[in-house]
């Protein structure tokens, strides 16, 4: 069976934006692009409401390209435990409040027991020292964090 992916907004973003002046930024877009093109095929790729409401916000144009690709992939339910879990990561200040969203991607893919969750946020998500505060909270809650990771790290190069 194919390992699972629980695909995050700045994921799609970068697939479907607009290339970037900032060197950094159009890196991570090429990257994007080589394994949505070349290596999305060996996952089952997932999203959920969260990913879902954030694609289609912002510029009308870029929110419809988004939403093409959204609406290729499955959605997992928010149920009440990944609400209880996104709460409690950010009651302990784990994350900030105005990060809400980061904590339910975190949530939801933890509680689907999702093998990765690919993201480009490495403020909130991607972030070894945050990650291994959560995972630990994760744990008491008597589940096990998914591979946090870029699809840099899933090009298997």
């Amino acid at each position: 069976m194919k390992p699972s992916a629980y695909i995050e907004t700045s994921v799609i973003s970068y697939l479907t934006g607009r290339p970037s002046r900032d060197l950094i930024v159009a890196a991570h877009q090429q990257i994007t692009t080589d394994w949505w093109e070349r290596h999305r095929e060996h996952y089952r790729l997932y999203i959920s409401e969260f990913v879902s409401l954030e694609a289609s916000k912002g510029d009308v144009h870029a929110a419809e390209k988004r939403m093409i690709v959204v609406n290729q992939l499955e959605l997992l339910e928010v149920n009440e435990i990944a609400r209880e879990l996104a709460m409690i990561i950010i009651q302990k200040g784990l994350l900030p409040r105005e990060a809400v969203e980061d904590a339910f991607h975190i949530a939801v893919a933890t509680v689907h027991r999702v093998d990765y969750l690919v993201t480009w946020n490495c403020k909130h998500i991607a972030n070894a020292e945050i990650q291994k505060i959560i995972a630990k909270t994760v744990a008491e809650s008597g589940f096990e964090l998914p591979t946090i990771c870029t699809p840099e790290e899933l090009l298997g190069e």
